[in-house]
């Protein structure tokens, strides 16, 4: 059971309230999981160093999550930093971005606290410096009783390498109970990923405009809606989270399904006696 998270709606700026007044309540969506790209070139559109982008992006991460906390969204999960970012990016820049998230986690723990939020993480996190994760269970430790918004860092994270991770330890547990893969369900797979304990994610945002998923929770993406904006993740705030929730309102979620209108349209085509029409003789 998931946990539900109170609103806070006089908190917004009048400019966010203005964008919230145009939503349904009722249909928020319970979970939504941002790729955070475009540190680096918002930095050099500016002529600055890459390392000015990722401070300014932390400083966008604490903007988000307090407009979600105050919209009572219960789960937000951002894409913080992948495996093949721990991988392929320079060390220099590794070693920044881990001083940048224990300083991250240093300073805005209060404000987490103050916003009723609890923070979490996902990803191979046991590779992270031990610093870094002493810092990381610290922040979890003080958080873990707060009841609103989850604030999910996915570290060293990669869905390729999630998806390894839940077979072995699914593995494991067919051969100690002795069961053969024929019985391997969909369920039993989910309760192995990083994310079982909560939703698939309702709505994915992208910034920076690139039209890819980078590794990203692929498992439980396969019926969220995706919306991409061209602003950098620095540029972006909370009114920006609500704009992007208005236009998931504006969307019709089918799951594979029909729509409505396509319901009605396959009801027409076919008799009281479930003929297509279309094979009924024509009338002499």
């Amino acid at each position: 059971m998931y946990l539900t998270a109170t609103s806070r709606i006089h908190e917004l700026t009048p400019e966010e309230r203005a964008v919230y007044a145009t939503l349904t309540p009722s249909r928020l969506p319970d979970h939504v999981a941002i790729i955070m790209d475009g540190n680096g070139r918002w930095a050099g559109a500016r002529s600055l160093k890459r390392f000015l982008g990722h401070q300014q992006g932390a400083k966008s991460v604490q903007l988000v999550t307090e407009t979600a906390s105050r919209i009572g969204l219960p789960w937000l999960t951002l894409y913080a930093f992948s495996l093949e970012n721990n991988l392929r990016r320079p060390r220099a820049e590794v070693s920044f971005l881990m001083r940048l998230l224990k300083s991250y986690l240093e300073n805005n723990v209060q404000r987490m606290m103050d916003n009723n939020v609890r923070i979490r993480y996902i990803g191979r996190t046991q590779e992270l410096p031990p610093e870094v994760q002493d810092k990381m269970h610290w922040a979890s430790d003080v958080t873990a009783r707060n009841t609103g918004t989850t604030l999910t860092l996915a570290l060293n994270y990669g869905a390729r390498s999630e998806m390894v991770d839940a077979f072995r330890a699914l593995s494991r547990e067919l051969k100690q109970r002795g069961q053969s893969v024929e019985s391997i369900t969909e369920e039993d797979i989910h309760r192995h990923l990083y994310t079982a304990h909560m939703p698939d994610p309702d709505l994915l945002i992208r910034t920076s405009g690139e039209m890819r998923i980078s590794n990203y929770l692929l498992w439980q993406i396969a019926y969220t809606e995706i919306f991409v904006t061209e602003r950098f993740w620095p540029d972006f705030r909370g009114i920006h989270l609500l704009e992007a929730i208005a236009a998931y309102q504006r969307r019709e979620r089918r799951y594979g399904g029909l729509s409505e209108a396509d319901r009605d349209d396959a009801a027409e085509a076919v008799d009281p006696h479930g003929e297509p029409l279309e094979a009924r003789p024509a009338a002499r």
